[in-house]
């Protein structure tokens, strides 16, 4: 044979099994092809139980508890006296409207009596606290000559009457829940539905899709009237439209959205289909690459599934990000058989040498790939932990699948002889002809010392613009509404109308005075308090502030003719302990039974992170100057409290997660390469476009947030495994003498080309969740597809301009030490 010119030249052209050792090779070569047959039917009977488990076992929920961080001290605080909270945590909205008349109409006032019940009866609901119109626990108090007077906002004779319509409007005003369970314009009325964690009757946790679908049929599609957006009904009854909102709504609506999604797992298969055969030509090597691929998504879902995990609104994205990987190292295994076919070696052989080259460079990818993942358990919110180590399963999959089983497939399939041909005539092409070979002849302009340094100069220009920029990135969410949905979603529609109908918002931040028992009577506690509630009420951002106090203060005015003198807090604790014996009977959460909690509640415009962020920061001040061992102020409940330490998490996170992240891959590229230019070389290109999807996130109104925060992570460690494969067959080719033109174009040859290929093979995968309505999965499909783009052109031109500095001399390149091919050599 003629001396090697390149790398795939070091292994001898063998036509026939007769002239091939089969004891060459590793141990573990020899292991998996000298037993192929065996490695099948391991493979085919894996398959076949994981995809009964992945069927019989696996399914869609999601849970209130694994959606915040339970180890952060506000969520503590909250979790440690939820009993005493019911109000506070996970609750259902449902509004009634009326839309032809008001809310007196005796009919409206029938179906919102069918509504009440029906939810009252429903599984998982906190009955005892459920509140509406028609439930005694709304009431409504007055100031007479002989004392306070009060009862039930529903007469106990409604008929529907005229009198007793007008003894219900008389109740409504005097009751003051205009804003809160009736709308200010009387169109409409709220049920409040606080939500237990588990069904009572079964022990069970709530199945929130179950819960979801049941108050669509039982709820809206039967009192919502069919001509709400038409004719009035023939009965004369009022035409009627439901609006919900609640944590429980919101998942159930992800769960729903979910199931579209899994229509474009199929759509992003084809399109890989189409991308990976457009390049081969060949049916019988793309199948095996989309089918190995296919069969990593089972055997994640499998083991998943038998596990004992569900799959949620997150860790549903995984399969998806799985495919995608499985096919990108497919596509490389395939590119190598192939070549070494069309020079004229036995596909078995190929298939071995293929393996050799590549299997330690592929495990070295995967396991990048997989710190990617495994640095997400740094972010102490249970359901993205769940998500890190379901895509751990999925990757550590890929290693057998894509790294053992294709190449064993592809030993017996080979590839189509036309298809083999072509690769090897596109590789043997001169310079300068066919016109892709164009793009490859201007990448390799980047070793030269001119485009070098304007393409270096122009990522550090474009690296300090969109550092610039990110500074601007924001924690939390940046939208009013459901941000995890579309902004013309039912959900969000359903909010605005609340928000826009109703004075005391849906998002409640709430800070938890705790006492001894008897404690939040105290005059001082409820002093201090007050001074707490004032604090947050000049807030930017707040609409009002309620606690004890408030309702003491009117209870001591109507027991003295209703003075207005008298509206404040009594330093008599007999006058302190009758005004809040008066108030739990219309406010019972206002504080616990024995009184030794007792909330301060701020009604917020909005959760945005501006707004939460202003309000933690007055209340974590208050409560470090105001605490004592008497009383302490206790961070935080309500839904924008539990927000707002999920939003502190994910700014600890952050950048917590980025540091591992980057550790982990120098780490892993340094062992595979034993240089620390070559480390420069590779990550560098990772770094500008971490910096440029920050500054993206920042001008498209994204905010770091549970349903973002794994992105840059990802990106990080799936894209590195561009530099993992040009840089190896570059640096090869360097140590074996070669200029770094020479190695860079050899290495484009072999397997840059290829590397192209993967970058649009994975953005294929993921760009097609853009369409999901699911917004925070449309979100992570922009940035994903950005940054697995970006990171590609950024490996095929500054690699080549980077190493022209950092590894263009011989002297340099001579001490990388490639223990992984060595096994090339053999």
């Amino acid at each position: 044979m003629a001396a090697p010119t390149d790398l795939t030249d070091r292994m001898p052209v063998v036509k026939t099994l007769d002239e091939f050792n089969r004891n060459s090779g590793t141990r573990l070569e020899r292991i998996i092809f000298n037993n192929r047959s065996a490695v099948l039917v391991v493979c085919a009977l894996i398959t076949l139980v994981l995809l009964f488990g992945a069927f019989s076992k696996l399914t869609l929920n999601a849970s209130f508890e694994k959606m915040i961080p339970q180890s952060q001290d506000y969520i503590k605080n909250y979790l440690d006296n939820r009993k005493e909270l019911r109000g506070l945590g996970n609750v259902l909205r449902i509004v009634v409207e009326n839309v032809d008349g008001d809310i007196f109409d005796p009919k409206y006032q029938e179906t919102l009596r069918k509504i009440n019940d029906e939810l009252f009866l429903m599984p998982g609901v906190d009955r005892a606290w459920l509140k509406s119109l028609w439930t005694p626990a709304v009431r409504w108090t007055e100031v007479t000559e002989e004392g306070f007077q009060g009862g039930p906002v529903m007469p106990e004779s409604y008929d529907g009457s005229p009198k007793a319509t007008e003894q219900l409007r008389l109740n409504i005003a005097r009751s003051g829940i205009v804003g809160r369970f009736v709308g200010n314009d009387y169109k409409s009325s709220m049920i409040f539905v606080p939500l237990l964690d588990q069904d009572a009757s079964t022990g069970e946790k709530i199945d929130y899709r179950a819960l979801s679908h049941s108050l669509e049929q039982n709820i809206r599609d039967r009192f919502e009237t069919a001509g709400a957006q038409g004719a009035k009904p023939a009965d004369g009854a009022p035409r009627i439209r439901i609006h919900m909102i609640g944590f429980a709504k919101l998942v159930g609506d992800l769960i729903d959205g979910m199931t579209q999604v899994m229509v474009y797992f199929a759509v992003a298969a084809l399109i890989a289909i189409g991308i990976i055969f457009g390049y081969t030509r060949c049916l019988r090597s793309t199948t095996l690459v989309i089918a190995c691929s296919v069969i990593a998504v089972i055997w994640q879902l499998g083991l998943v599934a038998l596990l004992g995990f569900e799959l949620d609104p997150f860790s549903i994205l995984v399969p998806f990000l799985i495919f995608a990987i499985g096919v990108s190292h497919g596509a490389q295994k395939m590119n190598g058989i192939m070549q070494d076919i069309g020079r004229g070696t036995h596909r078995l052989i190929a298939a071995r040498y293929t393996f050799r080259r590549l299997f330690l460079a592929g495990m070295t990818a995967l396991l990048a790939d997989a710190v990617g993942f495994a640095v997400l358990m740094v972010i102490d919110i249970p359901v993205i932990k769940d998500l890190a180590l379901t895509a751990s399963i999925g990757v550590a999959v890929l290693i057998f699948t894509n790294l053992i089983l294709l190449p064993v497939l592809l030993s017996y399939t080979g590839v189509s002889p036309k298809a083999a041909a072509r690769s090897l005539q596109a590789e043997q092409t001169p310079s300068g002809q066919g016109e892709a070979a164009r793009f490859w002849i201007w990448l390799e302009r980047f070793t030269e010392r001119r485009w070098a340094l304007g393409a270096v100069l122009a990522s550090a220009v474009m690296a300090v613009a969109g550092f610039a920029v990110s500074l601007h990135l924001k924690i939390g969410d940046l939208e009013a509404g459901a941000p995890e949905l579309r902004a013309d979603s039912r959900y969000n529609r359903d909010n605005a109308y609340i928000s826009g109908n109703y004075s005391l918002s849906s998002d409640q931040f709430a800070v938890i005075v705790k006492t001894p028992a008897e404690g939040c009577l105290n005059y001082q506690t409820l002093v201090e308090a007050d001074r707490l509630a004032w604090n947050l009420q000049q807030l930017p951002g707040v609409q009002t502030t309620v606690f004890l106090g408030n309702a003491v203060r009117q209870i001591t005015a109507g027991s003295n003719e209703g003075s207005p003198k008298w509206l404040t807090l009594a330093r008599n604790q007999d006058i302190l302990n009758y005004g809040a014996q008066q108030a739990s009977v219309n406010n019972p959460d206002l504080f616990n039974n024995d009184c030794s909690v007792m909330p301060v509640i701020a009604y917020l415009s909005d959760h945005r992170a501006e707004t939460l962020s202003r309000v933690v920061d007055e209340s974590a001040r208050f409560a470090g100057e105001h605490s004592t061992p008497e009383r302490q102020f206790l961070l935080a409940a309500g839904n924008a409290g539990i927000e707002a330490a999920t939003n502190i998490v994910v700014h600890q996170a952050n950048r917590t997660m980025l540091l591992y992240v980057y550790a982990a891959v120098i780490v892993l590229c340094f062992v595979t390469f034993r240089s620390w230019r070559a480390v420069v070389v590779a990550v560098v290109p990772l770094v500008l476009t971490s910096i440029l999807c920050e500054a993206l996130m920042v001008m498209l109104g994204i905010g770091v947030k549970v349903a973002t925060l794994p992105v840059i992570a990802l990106g990080v460690g799936i894209g590195v495994d561009y530099a993992l494969y040009l840089l190896s067959i570059q640096l090869a080719q360097q140590r074996a003498g070669a200029s770094l033109a020479v190695a860079y174009k050899r290495s484009i040859q072999f397997t840059g080309k290829v590397v192209a290929l993967v970058g649009v093979t994975l953005a294929a995968g993921v760009v097609t969740w853009v369409w999901s309505p699911i917004k925070f999965q449309a979100d992570m499909g922009i940035l994903l597809t950005f940054m697995f783009v970006w990171n590609m052109v950024g490996a095929l031109v500054l690699i080549p301009a980077l190493s022209h500095f950092l590894l263009g001399s011989p002297a340099k390149s001579a001490r990388f030490s490639l223990p992984f091919l060595g096994m090339a050599r053999r």
